[in-house]
C-alpha cells in the first residue's frame, strides 16, 4: 500500500493487526504512526489501551505480550514501538544463518495469528529489513509492510507543492524550488518550515519567494539558487552580490554546502551538453530538474562549454582543498568563494 492509501484507510477507520513501516525516510514513517497515536483511539480510551515501546528497552517478546492483550472498554488498544530497528533479532536470521530455536520465533507466531483487536505498528528506520527471513516474508505476506523511501532531489518541488495544497495552499514554482535547494531532502524539516508558514498566511493566499523569505529565513536574492542563475548568465554584478552576502553570513550559508550546490549545478551542465535529445521533458528527466528550469540550463550551457566546464570542476576541487587548509595559509572560506566565482566568470 502507498502512503496515501494507509492514510485513506486509517481515516475511514479500516484498521489492520499489524503495521510494519520501514525505510530511509523517516518522515512518512512518522506521519502513519503519529495519525494512529492520535487518531485510533479517543483520550479516555488511550490512559488504558495505548502503549508506547521504545527498541532499545525491550524485546520481541515483551512486544508480543503487550499485543496479545485485549482491550479494556474499547474496540481496540494500540502498540506502537519506535526505534524498532533497535530491538534484538526482531526480524529473524535468513535461511543460511538461522539456528533451530529461530523457527520459534514470537514474532513470526504473532504475525500468522495476530490479536484483532490491536494495532501493532513497529517503526523501523535509518537501515535495511533485509531479505530472507522467515518473519520479513511473513510480514510482507500478512501485514501492512510500507517501504518509506528517500526523494530524489528533482521530486521535491512537487511534494512542497502537494503539502502545501494539503494545507489549503497554492506555493509559486520558484519558491518550491528555493526551499527544496536550501533545505535539502529532509522532508520532516520541510513539513515543518510550511506549517510554521501557513499559520502566518491567510487561507487561500499563494506562498511567494517574499513569504519564503519573511518566515523560513531564505533570502528570496541572495541564497545559492540565485547564484546559480547569475553565474549561468554571466552576470557579474549579481553573482558578486550574493558571494559578499555568503561572505558575511558564513553561518547561514557555509561554503561546504555552496561548494556542493555548485558542483551539481556545472555537472548538470555538463550532462546537458551530452545528449543529443534536447527536448524540454528529455532535458528535465535527464537532468532531474523541473522542467520548468529547462530554459535557464539551456541558456547556460551556451555560456560554459565542456572544456570551461572541466576548468571549472578543477577550480571546485581546488578550492574544496584550500578551505580544509591546504595551501592556504591565512584566506578564509569568505575570500575563497570570492577567488573561486571571479576565475569562474573569467
Amino acid at each position: 500500500m502507498t502512503f496515501e492509501e494507509i492514510i485513506r484507510d486509517l481515516k475511514n477507520k479500516l484498521y489492520h493487526p499489524v503495521y510494519f513501516l520501514h525505510g530511509d525516510e523517516p518522515y512518512y514513517i512518522d506521519a502513519i504512526s503519529d495519525y494512529i497515536e492520535t487518531h485510533v483511539l479517543d483520550d479516555m480510551e488511550k490512559e488504558f489501551n495505548q502503549t508506547i515501546l521504545y527498541g532499545r528497552d525491550c524485546d520481541v517478546s515483551a512486544i508480543v505480550g503487550f499485543a496479545k492483550r485485549y482491550p479494556m472498554m474499547s474496540n481496540y488498544q494500540v502498540v506502537i514501538v519506535k526505534e524498532a530497528q533497535d530491538v534484538k533479532n526482531l526480524i529473524g536470521k535468513t535461511d543460511k544463518e538461522k539456528t533451530k530455536d529461530d523457527d520459534e520465533l514470537p514474532l513470526l507466531n504473532y504475525i500468522k495469528h495476530p490479536q484483532k483487536s490491536t494495532l501493532l505498528v513497529f517503526c523501523y528506520k535509518y537501515k535495511p529489513l533485509g531479505k530472507g527471513t522467515k518473519v520479513v516474508k511473513a510480514l510482507d505476506k500478512n501485514t501492512i509492510l510500507f517501504e518509506s523511501k528517500k526523494l530524489y532531489d528533482n521530486k521535491l518541488p512537487d511534494w512542497i507543492t502537494r503539502y502545501a495544497k494539503s494545507k489549503g495552499f497554492a506555493i509559486e514554482e520558484k519558491a518550491a524550488v528555493l526551499m527544496s535547494e536550501y533545505i535539502g531532502t529532509d522532508l520532516t524539516r520541510i513539513a515543518n518550515e510550511l506549517d510554521k508558514l501557513t499559520i502566518n498566511i491567510a487561507k487561500g493566499k499563494t506562498i511567494n519567494d517574499s513569504h519564503i523569505e519573511q518566515y523560513i529565513g531564505i533570502s528570496k536574492e541572495f541564497n545559492v539558487f540565485e547564484l546559480q542563475n547569475a553565474l549561468g548568465v554571466k552576470n557579474v554584478l549579481k553573482a558578486n552580490r550574493i558571494i559578499n552576502y555568503f561572505a558575511s553570513n558564513e553561518k547561514n550559508n557555509p561554503f561546504p554546502l555552496t561548494m556542493g550546490n555548485l558542483f551539481s549545478y556545472f555537472n548538470k551542465l555538463m550532462i546537458y551538453h551530452t545528449l543529443n535529445d534536447k527536448s524540454e521533458k528529455n532535458v528535465a528527466s535527464r537532468l532531474g530538474v523541473n522542467p520548468y528550469f529547462v530554459k535557464d540550463y539551456s541558456r547556460a550551457a551556451s555560456n560554459y562549454k565542456p572544456q570551461k566546464l572541466v576548468e571549472i570542476f578543477s577550480l571546485l576541487r581546488e578550492y574544496d582543498v584550500r578551505s580544509k587548509g591546504v595551501n592556504n595559509e591565512s584566506a578564509g572560506s569568505g575570500d575563497l568563494l570570492k577567488e573561486m566565482i571571479y576565475k569562474i566568470l573569467h
